[in-house]
């Protein structure tokens, strides 16, 4: 049985200054729904991050530098948990809106996820050099979204840090996305998006779906595994074999609504099977959103039910003809309502299900 620790905190000052707002790039403040956001000048943090229902509210500082540390939680002798905001990005929660951790080994620390901006990498950085002095030797980047990956450029100028990713990666940088994606995001945090650059990972991760590379450092193993492209344009699971935690990245999501806009719905639901059979043994799950949990996993089996009824639904619509924003417009899920960011998110994956379903069939 895992031990549950109470949880260590950093000491931290979060001083919420007056918001500056930046509305030169592609969206206007006015543009976007901000009510999926975090509270203004509040922190509010969980007693556990293992478990739990209870959410972070963790407003950050706009003025906030870059040796400024992060909450954290240590949740075994070596390993590190950023229990991030359950929101959208807002210039409240400056992109703090994922999970991300690191490792101490002898020989050095491994990282796992940079969040959502160069000054958050910079801020991670400084957290973990407030822990240890040893040296950060990788970054592992479960997969290309903006809350996960836009804090890997803070790792690159460090220097000494190989960073590893799934080769999808390159096609989303390659991509036009990405620039829309920056733009959204200096709409509220351009502060905190100077000196962004897409970073190409130095080791990519590709090959059979679900085959495994292993690094080792400091007599700790990390066995990551190739998922495909269940969430985004390539997805990392990761194994921290001697904890035997498993980080499952954003293939489930805990405590809200999952976020379908890249991948393939069914996918997931294959990953999802195998996941829970794979790591059926494991300690202890780390999603990207949400409380971690003990088994029997229940955010994996929640979130993959939840894919399956759109699934079933979608399917049911295409085949009695039914129009794309009839079904929109018509599948409430009422078990959901209630789940943080069902109304910002259900709809787009009603509608994101029902076009690829759509394209399946041809």
């Amino acid at each position: 049985m895992l031990k549950l620790l109470y949880p260590a905190f950093i000491a931290i000052s979060l001083l919420v200054s007056s918001v500056n707002l930046y509305a030169e790039e592609a969206l206007t403040r006015q543009q976007v729904d901000h009510a999926f956001g975090t509270k203004h000048n509040k922190v509010s943090l969980p007693q556990t991050p293992f478990n739990t229902d209870e959410v972070p509210n963790i407003a950050l500082a706009a003025n906030a530098n870059a040796a400024d540390v992060l909450p954290v939680y240590k949740i075994s002798p070596n390993t590190y948990f950023f229990y991030a905001n359950i929101a959208e990005v807002d210039e409240n929660n400056r992109g703090f809106n994922a999970n991300a951790g690191f490792v101490v080994t002898e020989e050095g620390v491994v990282v796992i996820d940079s969040l959502g901006s160069p000054l958050l990498g910079q801020r991670i950085i400084s957290t973990i050099k407030a822990i240890t002095d040893k040296p950060i030797k990788y970054l592992i980047v479960t997969h290309n979204h903006p809350d996960h990956a836009y804090g890997a450029i803070a790792f690159r100028n460090l220097g000494g840090v190989k960073i590893i990713g799934h080769q999808g990666t390159i096609k989303y940088i390659e991509s036009g996305r990405i620039e829309h994606s920056v733009n959204y995001r200096k709409t509220f945090i351009a502060r905190d998006m100077q000196g962004f650059k897409a970073v190409k990972p130095d080791i990519l991760i590709g090959g059979e779906e679900y085959s495994k590379t292993r690094i080792t450092l400091g007599q700790q193993h990390f066995d990551i595994y190739n998922t495909g492209s269940h969430h985004s344009f390539g997805d990392l699971i990761v194994h921290q074999v001697d904890e035997n935690f498993v980080w499952i990245s954003d293939l489930a999501f805990n405590n809200r609504t999952t976020f379908m806009a890249d991948g393939h719905s069914q996918a997931a639901i294959s990953t999802q099977s195998w996941l829970l059979e794979q790591f059926k043994n494991a300690r202890l799950m780390l999603p990207g959103h949400g409380s971690t949990q003990t088994a029997p996993f229940s955010m994996v089996s929640k979130t993959q039910a939840y894919m399956q009824h759109l699934r079933k639904n979608m399917s049911d619509a295409l085949n009695n003809d039914i129009e794309l924003q009839e079904a929109v417009d018509n599948n409430e899920f009422a078990d959901w309502q209630d789940v943080p960011l069902y109304k910002l998110n259900h709809k787009k994956n009603i509608d994101f299900v029902y076009r690829e379903m759509e394209q399946e069939l041809f």
